[in-house]
């Protein structure tokens, strides 16, 4: 393992998402602030938080990560500027960024700087070049293969370079080049070099023939332009060793389940690596784990070679299914009252439970009591108490977490992952 210290880094779209990170062994955490980001469609935070953000990361031993590698337009450089000097003030580890006014507007407030995949770095001089203006780690174009890595990592040892580089390893993958995409701005208007990107890559099509409009196919079961996700698990202990000083999760879009079954995963394996404990069955579980999380199939991404296919086939395993919400939360006792709204509660069942700022929490329903009475059985509208291994809060949601009624195979290898 590298002498410093290999990072691993969440995405947190929400407080739920943030907390569910720190609580699954992220080191650090990555975040946008509302209107301006790479993920617009997410909750995200608004630029008052960010300090109480930070006081949570840095109170838990975790760094904070400023997301703000959108391109910028000459009327929004005023509200950078105000981002930025909150990102000071609050004390943020580092931005990510693209924009080369960002990067100078980041410079002069002597915030670290992080260069985003966004500006598509897949070579050893261009990060020497951005090392030289300031920037202290590169995320590296998601095209790079593993000898590409190791080639420049190298060189930066050898030529002893103040920047570290810093991969993806787990979650979605664009169809454009690092990202730069143009399809759902052409469409709909939503750029995704804004963070608006609507992903029309991952519907359905209909090509119809121009000389017979009869005469139509439509693509949807592979889905053509979507990729299935990256997933590295079956080689990450491959990634410890190449040189890379950072490892991302992409999916600030996502639930905070995802984020903490993924980190989670991703956290073991890192720290059996590091054990000598990672072999070929502690693998294949986990592997097995991330098939619990969202996913269009898995993939290696470019590590190897380009990606085998496009077409993404779900090897999603699980299913969450709406019960109904928490009515109160008796602390001491670690009890909850649950209204169930929606379906039926069995003894024995799953439960996924997550609220606004309540981190997504697992458990199995052992004892269930109404009135003071033990039950097997909870019906559509009746009010339940159960026991929590957690804390949990009032209106926090709660849903059946269940094996999914359809195929799938948890021992496929090869490309497959979001």
């Amino acid at each position: 393992m590298n002498k410093k210290k290999l990072e691993l880094i969440a995405p947190a779209g929400s407080w739920a998402s943030l907390t569910s990170a720190v609580q699954s062994g992220a080191d650090a955490v990555y975040f946008g602030v509302k209107n301006i980001n790479m993920r617009h469609n997410a909750e995200n935070f608004d630029i008052l938080e960010m300090k109480k953000v930070m006081e949570y990361l840095h109170g838990k031993k975790v760094k904070g990560y400023l997301a703000l590698n959108v391109l910028v337009y000459d009327s929004e450089i005023r509200k950078v500027k105000k981002i930025l000097k909150e990102a000071k003030k609050s004390k943020v580890d580092a931005v990510i960024l693209s924009d080369m006014a960002v990067f100078g507007l980041a410079k002069e407030l002597d915030l670290k700087i992080h260069l985003s995949t966004q500006a598509n770095v897949s070579n050893f001089e261009a990060v020497k070049f951005f090392a030289s203006l300031g920037a202290e780690r590169v995320v590296l174009a998601r095209e790079c293969t593993l000898r590409d890595i190791e080639v420049i990592t190298q060189k930066i040892r050898k030529e002893k370079i103040n920047c570290r580089v810093e991969t993806f390893i787990h979650g979605a993958m664009c169809v454009s080049i690092s990202g730069r995409c143009f399809l759902s701005h052409h469409s709909f208007s939503k750029s995704a070099n804004r963070g608006a990107c609507l992903q029309p890559c991952r519907r359905e099509f209909v090509i119809t023939d121009p000389e017979d409009e009869k005469v139509r196919y439509v693509l949807g079961k592979d889905y053509v332009l979507s990729p299935k996700d990256l997933c590295t698990i079956n080689f990450i202990d491959r990634l410890v060793t190449s040189g890379i000083g950072a490892f991302k999760i992409e999916g600030r879009m996502r639930s905070p389940e995802y984020v903490r079954g993924v980190t989670s995963v991703y956290r073991r394996a890192i720290d059996a690596f590091g054990e000598n404990k990672l072999n070929k069955k502690l693998k294949k579980e986990l592997r097995q784990e991330l098939t619990r999380t969202f996913n269009r199939g898995f993939e290696d991404g470019f590590y190897f070679a380009k990606p085998g296919e496009l077409g993404a086939r779900p090897e999603t395993a699980y299913e969450k299914v709406y019960i109904g919400k928490v009515r109160k939360f008796y602390k001491k006792i670690m009890v909850a009252e649950v209204i169930v709204s929606s379906g039926k509660l069995t003894l024995g069942d799953e439960l996924l439970v997550t609220g606004k700022k309540t981190p997504a929490g697992f458990l199995k329903v052992s004892k269930m009591e109404i009135k003071h009475k033990s039950v097997d059985l909870c019906l559509k509208g009746e009010a339940v108490g159960i026991k929590f291994p957690f804390l949990a809060r009032r209106n926090d949601k709660v849903f059946l977490w269940k094996p999914k009624n359809t195929e799938f195979n948890p021992n496929s290898t090869g490309v497959d992952e979001t």
